[in-house]
């Protein structure tokens, strides 16, 4: 996979979709950087990291033979791979945060923001930005914040974690190529943070809920059971899960 460095730049995935805009990207890509200025996070959010402490980078992926319809399935695959690094470094109790918040024993050590390039109706690539927090140690004003040196006590090499997330990538999308749906959810499932736990949610209005986690449909929804012992489906903009 060709890697583009950059020592700052406002936000690693705006790079990458302008660089497919004027030339038209169909194999793997990444660009990373040691300082992201303007770092995109979920909903709008910014993602804060120190300069040089974390892996902050944006990877092109080609995306063939899947439905607009089944994208979730991108994110499935990118936070699973992300798991895989992570259990690799022996990183403890490892969830995902739906939809793709990659946790460890309830502190969010990456956050993901994926932006899918569709082409008459196809998906044709997906540029996912992904921010591992490394080498910080701490975060201001944001409690739930954790990184691997926090949790393992040790420095880790940067391009070390960088060259394992891609092969990961790579491996993943390899799968998802293969179109084995049902597997892939099943193991994103099995890691969903809070599954078959009562928890409380927040929905669109601010109201507060309990619920339980169940599963995810394929589009990606969280399928929550009710007091009511109803099922109900949520999308992103209508529901946030509390710690």
């Amino acid at each position: 996979m060709d890697i583009i460095k950059v020592d700052a730049i406002d936000s690693t995935n705006s790079f990458l979709r302008d660089m497919n805009r004027e030339k038209y990207l169909e194999k793997p890509v990444c660009v990373v950087t040691k300082e992201q200025l303007r770092g995109k996070g979920q909903m709008g959010t910014t993602w804060q990291s120190n300069p040089g402490e974390n892996l902050t980078c944006s990877v092109f992926m080609p995306v063939k033979g899947i439905d607009v319809m089944d994208q979730f399935y991108i994110s499935m695959t990118v936070s699973l791979a992300v798991c895989d690094v992570l259990d690799a470094l022996l990183l403890p109790k490892l969830s995902i945060k739906w939809p793709n918040d990659i946790l460890s024993d309830r502190f969010k050590i990456c956050g993901i923001l994926i932006e899918n390039i569709v082409n008459n109706g196809r998906l044709r690539g997906a540029i996912i930005g992904i921010g591992i927090n490394v080498n910080q140690l701490s975060f201001d004003n944001l409690p739930r914040a954790g990184s691997l040196k926090q949790l393992l006590g040790k420095n880790f090499d940067l391009e070390e974690i960088l060259s394992v997330l891609l092969t990961k990538l790579e491996q993943r999308f390899f799968v998802l190529r293969r179109s084995i749906f049902n597997n892939l959810q099943k193991e994103y499932e099995s890691l969903l943070f809070r599954k078959n736990k009562p928890s409380t949610f927040l929905d669109a209005k601010g109201d507060s809920f309990v619920g339980i986690i169940q599963n995810i449909t394929s589009s990606g929804k969280l399928q929550i059971l009710l007091e009511d012992e109803i099922i109900k489906s949520f999308d992103l903009k209508e529901v946030r899960l509390l710690y």
